[in-house]
């Protein structure tokens, strides 16, 4: 199972959890299984979120790998110029 942190503002589509664990292999099943089980998190993630793995943005990367072990994040979508 993949830990995924969340921030403060989708806590409460998760009864309050702060780590979600998910079955997930890559960025976009991380997403998938996170709607899966809290289905209030759909609109958010299809708005656009940025995802960290292991300290690093991943970028339009759904087929990112995760591990078990990874540390995932999920933030607010980082925009900018």
């Amino acid at each position: 199972m993949v830990a995924v942190n969340l921030w403060s503002g989708l806590r409460r589509f998760t009864d309050g959890a702060q780590v979600v664990e998910v079955e997930a292999s890559t960025v976009g099943e991380v997403l998938q299984e996170l709607v899966k089980a809290h289905p209030g998190l759909d609109p958010v993630i299809k708005a656009g979120v940025s995802v960290a793995v292991d300290d690093e943005i991943v970028q339009r990367a759904m087929h990112h790998p995760v591990r078990p072990d990874s540390e995932v994040f999920i933030l607010q979508q980082f925009r900018g110029g």
